[in-house]
């Protein structure tokens, strides 16, 4: 259901005077921020848990929120953004055994698959370190594959100013990621 800007800011309006008539916005980002969401956690049990909390987050201040000229889910993904990275520092993140031997190849060995996820998931540790503007980009980009033009909008930057925020944030990890490669190798 597209929803012009127009639209979505009545909605939002709407939702600032009737807290009822907040579960029109749910209804219209939910899918998308869990998606976002579970992108970045890989678990449908805790991308459901940091969506509600999201949602609830948001209800709670939305009368507070305050159209920048950006979408209204470029407020929704901060809000997320936030709640994941308070997710990682909170919890010791243990990757089930059903994720770690669950193949989509069987043609690959298990070992292979196991190492490609954690090879996975520890770029994504990385790129949770990055600044949060870069964080961001990156993660609408390789997790939600969006165009540098629907990042812009989201983030409220233009396309030169996202293309600069991945290239600094893909330098940075390319950086993290020899790093990590030299303290591995035998001196």
């Amino acid at each position: 259901m597209a929803v012009s800007r127009d639209e979505e800011e009545q909605l939002v309006r709407n939702a600032q005077h009737n807290p009822e008539e907040f579960g029109k916005l749910y209804d219209r980002y939910v899918d998308q921020m869990y998606r976002y969401i579970y992108s970045r956690v890989h678990s449908h049990e805790v991308a459901e848990d940091i969506t509600s909390d999201v949602f609830f987050k948001a209800l709670r201040a939305i009368g507070r929120y305050k159209s920048t000229g950006s979408p209204f889910s470029a407020w929704l993904y901060q809000i997320s953004s936030n709640a994941i990275t308070d997710y990682y520092r909170s919890h010791h993140v243990m990757t089930p055994i059903d994720d770690a031997i669950a193949i989509r190849d069987p043609s690959r060995p298990v070992s292979d698959e196991v190492t490609s996820r954690e090879e996975a998931r520890r770029i994504w540790g990385y790129i949770d370190t990055l600044p949060q503007q870069q964080r961001t980009a990156l993660t609408l980009k390789l997790g939600e594959d969006l165009k540098l033009s629907q990042i812009g909008e989201i983030m409220g930057k233009s396309e030169g100013a996202v293309k600069l925020l991945i290239h600094r944030g893909m330098t940075t990890l390319k950086g993290m990621l020899q790093s990590h490669a030299e303290e591995g190798s035998p001196s």
